[in-house]
């Protein structure tokens, strides 16, 4: 398999990604005027601030000053153009001093993420007609493609998890969470694998965590949760209540295949429930991608703790203040919280960031609004991290971008916003996740064969920056079309 530098030998990549690629569920968006110019001023920056200190552009995007230096453009570019309300607490002097940059994007936060993938490389799921959809996807559709060997799929493995997630970033813990389909790339029993691949780098504790996948409507789904829960032991179930094989969804409040899957869930004593929601299936029925029935569901289920994937968010919807009237994207999960009776900083229903924040966080006027409005109602308490890697290749741009994120005094006071405090970003980043989980963060952080595996490879670090995903139109309609226009 070929170096990750050996596929940007020039540092053309950014080491912030910004740029249109999807994770394969949404349009990629076009990018905006902001966007652009701030793509423009990075890659400029880029090639002074290296030639300024004797580096090439390569050494120089993989150091701290080098995603400093491209947050920095994101901030003029929003500058230039009238934006107020979001921003990067970066200085200008961090462009070129190794020192002040690490500590405006570097961090002690425990960062655990709750939504991560893999795929088995083997392509055992490689049969049928679905099977054949899968591998024309994982082939040609994919950027990541690009980092495999012809015909083999390690590029999506476990093993490339374990070092774009583990070494190329700063989280501590993972889950790898199901896919939607079937056949399924990452079956539960490759998910098991891949736990002991992550747990054989940290050496210590629970690295990985998986999820089991159901699909409650399907036969033999329900009976399918034991030996997950007792052979495979899941930590929660994933459901996309989007898909079934008849084309069909179900609503979580208003199903008796999702209240046979809820009593069975409690029978196992397994009770967190990861669910997709708004971001649509493609070729599937969209109003089944609301996340209007997770309040009702979550208030109707008190013992169970319901994730809502994505944050309910959709692609090419703008946001901007909560509008209760006429909800979009992120307002939609807002409003069925607020209308089922939940408090901030209460109850069982938390919003994840998961491809939410990739989206946004190049759009910093939205992202304010975005989470402005997820701590004004959701509160600091019930949002979890999360980054849909390696859809996107390593998260250490979210992580180091979420680091610096803040939201102005301005949107504050305009909008209700809470600030986005450093103790708000631990709630975030990993203790939310660590309390459902129930995780010893003091057994784990910072501490074992990780630490010093990490800390001997930025010896020499060695990230690929790579993106992956569909970047275009035609690129995403390619991937729906390999699919037959239906997921899996």
């Amino acid at each position: 398999m070929s170096r990750a530098d050996d596929l940007d030998p020039d540092g053309r990549r950014l080491p912030i990604k910004i740029d249109r690629t999807s994770n394969g569920e949404y349009m990629p968006p076009p990018l905006t005027p902001t966007q652009t110019l701030a793509r423009r001023l990075a890659h400029e920056a880029a090639s002074e601030n290296a030639r300024r200190l004797g580096l090439g552009r390569r050494a120089f995007l993989v150091s701290a000053a080098g995603a400093a230096s491209t947050l920095l453009a994101c901030n003029r570019a929003a500058e230039a153009n009238g934006m107020t309300g979001g921003s990067f607490a970066v200085d200008n002097e961090a462009a070129l001093d190794q020192q002040q940059a690490a500590a405006a994007i570097g961090g002690d936060e425990f960062i655990f993420d709750v939504q991560t993938h893999c795929v088995d490389p083997a392509g055992r799921w490689a049969r049928g007609a679905d099977g054949e959809r899968w591998t024309r996807t994982l082939s040609r559709v994919f950027g990541q493609a690009s980092k495999c060997e012809s015909g083999s799929f390690e590029c999506y493995s476990a093993q490339t998890l374990a070092r774009e997630v583990f070494l190329d970033s700063d989280t501590d813990v993972a889950v790898v969470s199901a896919l939607w389909g079937q056949p399924n790339p990452t079956p539960i029993e490759y998910a098991d694998e891949a736990r002991e691949i992550v747990a054989s780098i940290g050496g210590e504790g629970a690295r990985a965590l998986i999820h089991g996948g159901v699909f409650p409507q399907e036969p033999g789904a329900i009976e399918a949760m034991d030996a997950m829960a007792e052979r495979h032991r899941v930590e929660a179930w994933k459901l996309y209540p989007q898909y079934g094989s008849n084309g069909r969804g179900i609503w979580l409040d208003r199903s008796e295949h999702a209240d046979r899957f809820f009593e069975k869930a409690r029978a196992l004593n397994v009770k967190t429930v990861a669910v997709h929601k708004g971001v649509p299936l493609g070729g599937l029925e969209y109003e089944y991608s609301s996340p209007r029935d997770m309040g009702p569901a979550a208030v109707a289920n008190p013992d169970l703790t319901f994730l809502v994937y994505h944050g309910g968010f959709e692609g090419g919807k703008t946001e901007g203040p909560y509008n209760p009237e006429n909800p979009q994207g992120v307002d939609r999960l807002i409003k069925s919280h607020q209308d089922a009776g939940l408090r901030r900083n209460q109850g069982n229903l938390y919003a994840e960031m998961g491809s939410l924040w990739r989206y946004f966080m190049s759009r910093p006027e939205e992202a304010a609004h975005v989470m402005g409005k997820l701590l004004r109602y959701f509160g600091e308490d019930r949002i979890m991290w999360g980054t849909d890697s390696i859809w996107y290749g390593s998260p250490q741009d979210q992580i180091q971008a979420f680091r610096a994120f803040r939201i102005s005094e301005e949107f504050q006071e305009r909008y209700g916003y809470p600030a986005l405090t450093p103790e708000a970003k631990r709630r975030i980043f990993g203790l939310n996740g660590a309390e459902v989980y129930r995780i010893d963060v003091a057994a784990l952080h910072d501490r074992g064969t990780l630490a010093e595996r990490r800390a001997a490879y930025r010896e020499r670090p060695n990230p690929s920056f790579a993106t992956y995903g569909p970047r275009t139109r035609r690129e995403f309609l390619a991937l729906w079309d390999a699919h037959g226009g239906v997921p899996g």
